[in-house]
């Protein structure tokens, strides 16, 4: 890591059993070479198996963090996690669209957790639509989220192309549609293909799909590693190519404990720094 190191910040909620959110976030930031700050919106009762309670903070106080944030730091790119509500999701698209030099910006749209659990009020699907997903540098949503913010079912390839192609147009300047819930005709059932959509453009990044039931907070940690490797400066191919290699090794070395769904190992290449770069078979 440089010194001083790039600063991203996760605008997003917590989880309390460590596997994702703000905690996943940060330490996926790390790992990639940046120094992690947070803007906590929400707070959760979770583990690897549920989640079981949910609480939003104070309007003012969010907007205190992100004033803190701005007035301390060079924010060199951000994400959004979970912003469960309407009026948490008016307060940060405002803020975001009102900054003079606004920095890369990934938004990760959480709907709703691996066991169901509602992460997204139903009034505000239309708000991340139509106030957040236009200042997005790069949207990241997995075939469900995918699947709302399109209006339109996802079944096979030409569903997803087709869904792509619609959350491109609501004015984001890039889609990632991650592949991990994706199968049926057209999806190779041994990988886990990702589709980057940009202008007429649209690219593949691939990973071996690892068996494992230990992959809670994928995607909080793979969107924290983009911000992460924007914020380095890497163009955005590059960088979800490198958030893809990381996020590969991290499932396949993923955590047993709990007695759910266990958390992806966020540090798994300090064991051999070296496979840092060729986790997974990753390839964009």
């Amino acid at each position: 890591m440089q010194n001083p190191p790039r600063q991203c910040l996760s605008i997003a909620g917590s989880d309390s059993g460590g596997g994702a959110g703000i905690q996943a976030d940060l330490k996926a930031m790390h790992a990639n070479g940046v120094f992690g700050m947070s803007v906590l919106c929400s707070i959760t009762a979770q583990n690897t198996q549920a989640v079981t309670e949910a609480f939003d903070l104070p309007l003012d106080l969010v907007r205190a963090q992100l004033d803190a944030i701005w007035s301390d730091f060079e924010v060199a790119a951000v994400k959004t996690g979970m912003l469960s509500s309407a009026p948490l999701v008016s307060l940060v698209a405002n803020f975001l669209r009102e900054l003079p030099d606004r920095p890369p910006l990934v938004i990760d749209p959480v709907m709703i957790s691996k066991s169901g659990f509602s992460l997204l009020a139903a009034d505000a699907v239309a708000l991340v639509r139509d106030e957040l997903l236009p200042l997005a540098t790069l949207v990241t949503p997995n075939r469900y989220e995918a699947e709302l913010l399109a209006d339109c079912p996802i079944q096979t390839k030409a569903d997803l192309l087709e869904a792509g192609r619609r959350i491109l147009a609501l004015g984001p300047a890039a889609v990632l549609l991650k592949g991990g819930h994706l199968d049926g005709p057209g999806f190779d059932s041994t990988r886990a293909v990702d589709f980057l959509f940009v202008e007429d453009e649209i690219r593949e990044f691939s990973s071996l799909r690892f068996a494992t039931r230990n992959t809670h907070g994928t995607g909080c940690t793979y969107s924290a590693a983009i911000c992460a490797q924007l914020g380095r400066g890497l163009p955005l191919p590059d960088a979800v190519a490198a958030a893809k290699r990381y996020v590969a090794g991290a499932i396949e070395h993923g955590l047993a404990i709990g007695r759910g769904h266990g958390p992806t190992d966020h540090f798994w290449f300090l064991e051999d720094p070296a496979t840092l770069h060729t986790p997974g078979e990753a390839h964009g």
